[in-house]
């Protein structure tokens, strides 16, 4: 029997209301540093960053789908964890380079949905069965 808020995939792992939304949380993230590439004017973010970013995403992408259709894997969740924390830091230094306001805007909001996503993956992990 599950609890209320579990809800169980097509491979039988458990998955809790909060793991589904920091997965959902963490995909949107992740889909939207991949998309980021195609915004940037080459200065605010550098092509090099924005490269990494869509690079980031991508592994958070896949690691959201391993982690959504069941994989019991250690690392996929880790790797979820990883590239959302290292891509939120990478933002960091854009409040001291003078970029424009729009999008400093738009990284506090990243990082501040990155940490939530961050805390709903972290301490739903154990009742996820991850």
């Amino acid at each position: 029997m599950t609890r209320p808020d579990t809800a169980v995939n097509a491979k039988g792992t458990r998955m809790t209301s909060r793991f589904r939304t920091g997965l959902v949380l963490a995909g949107l993230l992740g889909a939207v540093d991949v998309v980021s590439i195609a915004l940037t004017d080459g200065e605010n973010p550098p092509y090099a960053v924005a490269l990494a970013g869509v690079v980031l995403g991508l592994i958070t992408l896949a690691g959201v789908v391993r982690l959504w259709r069941g994989a019991r894997s250690r690392g996929w969740f880790w790797a979820v964890v990883v590239t959302r924390a290292v891509s939120a830091l990478s933002s960091i230094p854009a409040f001291f380079a003078g970029v424009p306001a729009a999008l400093l805007a738009a990284a506090g909001v990243g990082i501040v949905l990155t940490l939530a996503a961050l805390v709903l993956l972290l301490t739903a992990r154990k009742s996820a069965t991850v």
